[in-house]
């Protein structure tokens, strides 16, 4: 997944996959990124066969990720009991670092939200509807055609480098000469100053992409996760110190620059991958469709993911733009920032197992059980809670953003069950569907966002919640087929969360309007114990082997079949 869509979130997803992007102001206008699914139900599966789990190899170690010339180099081993104990180790390292890095730069964060203006991330917004299209041409999906290979050369590997290297800098030239046109079209001159000194981002892609596939290849997500850990920290000062000493709407220019420069160096190094490019592309027709697939549906994804920004942003004054975009990052932090870590590892994982179809159908299900288990009540509870929250994290110039909040966080249930899909039908070797679903959704979207806009931020709040159940049902008619699985099943793994997560927000509504007079802080410090009592009651009633699964995946445990 390409850092800068990570960055800027899957919002529908796209969650593409840097995933641990992040960049402490990027984070603001997330936009979920690809459309991943789960991988935790894997292990579920693998370990019914195997008491334990393998270590997986150190590659700094063991081995170098970069082949030596003319030698083919496969994946790692199929065995069940070795892929079991790479995905736990996986999991455990993609997501954990993950959490690592999101609660650094969250930190920094949300004090920087508190320092600048709406308005700042208004013009940020704008900026991202460029950025985003430039970074969906910048190579991701070649690196992802790696990564699905059984097994790659030298010669594969420094071509890989090459195209990326011509790819990027093209993409620098083209951005700076945009520039102008985006300025027009906002009628904002320092867009095209913001868009000329981001044009330094698509340079670090290359040393970010390959890596990546690299360590991807042999599911290494440790030397990633050290990167993205180390890189988060530099952001996150960055963020903070540029903010502190009165930048403005430049801190958030600043922020992805340090953090992607700071992840390039470390992945390179530690993927050993800083060879000489090849510019001679002949034999490299496999990777070169496989990425033109893969951009193909994230041309579809940008459709979807800015063109309410696009809209909005002719719309609205940066002000008002800055309330919506906020509002979205506050609901789709989990989509955008959870989700995409747990499918790159099941991209890797599902590719695996292509000799077993039907063992990814059963892992599919699973995970959606277990992600829904953990989304359902954050975005209930959003959305009960969206007032006070508000109030207490951003402060009180952002209480606009409470309402849209409250709209958007209804409709992040359908969007995360969305992005599950696409890991699983890609691995079926289907990329096409992915494409389809995405076309579809870029339709149905845009055609709302163009009608909702009339009425501002809520309207485009409603928007969504019109729009997506039905990009939903028209995604699962064509993918669950082919990764066979029922509506039913997955209706089944649903609905106990959602049913639970929905009796929560009822009884943390009706306690909020019981409540006498109190601080924001007072509320939510009230009305959260009470939402978490409620839910954990309700899920260990009526859906007691649900939680046990869960439990003894975080556990380490087999479960029963």
């Amino acid at each position: 997944m390409h850092p800068l869509q990570a960055m800027v979130t899957p919002r529908r997803p796209a969650l593409r996959a840097n995933r641990l992007s992040a960049i402490v102001s990027l984070l603001i206008v997330v936009r979920p990124i690809v459309f991943q699914s789960s991988p935790m139900a894997i292990v579920k599966r693998l370990r019914q066969s195997e008491g334990h789990s393998p270590e997986m190899p150190d590659m700094m170690t063991n081995a170098s990720p970069v082949p030596v010339a003319g030698e083919p180099v496969s994946g790692t081993s199929h065995d069940a009991g070795s892929l079991a104990g790479q995905v736990r180790k996986a999991l455990i390292w993609r997501s954990g670092s993950q959490i690592v890095a999101q609660l650094v730069q969250w930190s920094a964060t949300f004090l920087v939200i508190r320092i600048l203006a709406p308005a700042d991330y208004g013009l940020f917004a704008m900026c991202q509807v460029i950025l985003t299209f430039m970074a969906m041409l910048n190579g991701y999906g070649l690196a992802s055609g790696l990564i699905q290979q059984k097994e790659i050369s030298h010669r594969e590997v420094r071509q890989l480098f090459g195209m990326l290297i011509a790819l990027n800098v093209a993409l620098a030239i083209a951005q700076v000469s945009l520039a102008p046109l985006a300025s027009a079209y906002y009628r904002q001159p320092i867009v095209g100053d913001m868009l000329r000194v981001q044009a330094l981002l698509y340079l670090t892609t290359p040393f970010i992409a390959l890596p990546y596939a690299l360590l991807s290849r042999s599911m290494d997500f440790r030397h990633q996760a050290k990167a993205n850990i180390t890189a988060s920290i530099a952001s996150a000062s960055a963020a903070l110190g540029g903010a502190l000493y009165g930048l403005g709407v430049w801190t958030l220019v600043l922020a992805p620059i340090v953090l992607f420069s700071v992840r390039g160096a470390m992945m390179t190094w530690s993927a050993r991958s800083l060879v000489w490019p090849s510019f001679d592309f002949r034999g490299a027709g496999t990777i070169a469709r496989y990425g033109g697939v893969m951009a193909a549906g994230q041309l579809f994804w940008f459709l979807q993911s800015q063109a309410d920004v696009f809209i909005a942003g002719r719309s609205f004054s940066a002000h008002t733009l800055g309330i919506y975009t906020t509002s979205l990052f506050l609901t789709q932090i989990f989509v955008s920032k959870f989700v995409p870590p747990l499918n790159e590892v099941a991209f890797s994982a599902y590719a695996r197992m292509q000799a077993d179809p039907d063992a990814i159908g059963r892992a599919f299900v699973k995970g959606v059980r277990m992600v829904m288990i953990v989304a359902m009540p954050f975005y209930m509870g959003l959305a009960a809670t969206a007032e006070p929250l508000v109030l207490t994290v951003l402060g009180d110039k952002w209480r606009e953003t409470a309402p849209v909040v409250h709209l958007l966080a209804l409709a992040m249930p359908f969007m995360t069950l969305q992005v599950l899909f696409t890991p699983a039908s890609d691995a079926r070797g289907r990329p096409g569907i992915g494409v389809r679903n995405g076309a579809t959704g870029a339709l149905i979207l845009t055609t709302a966002f163009l009608v909702g806009v009339q009425w501002g931020p809520t309207g485009m709040g409603l928007a969504w919640i019109a729009a997506y159940p039905i990009y939903l049902v028209i995604s699962a008619w064509r993918t669950l087929p082919v990764i066979g699985v029922t509506a039913r099943a997955v209706a089944g793994a649903v609905a106990s969360p959602a049913l639970a997560a929905i009796a929560m927000a009822l009884v943390v509504w009706l306690t909020d309007r019981s409540l006498p007079p109190l601080d924001a802080h007072w509320r939510l410090a009230v009305l959260i114990p009470v939402g978490a009592a409620v839910y954990a009651a309700a899920m260990l009633v009526f859906a007691r082997a649900t939680v046990r699964d869960l439990i003894a995946v975080v556990r380490k445990q087999p479960m029963p079949a």
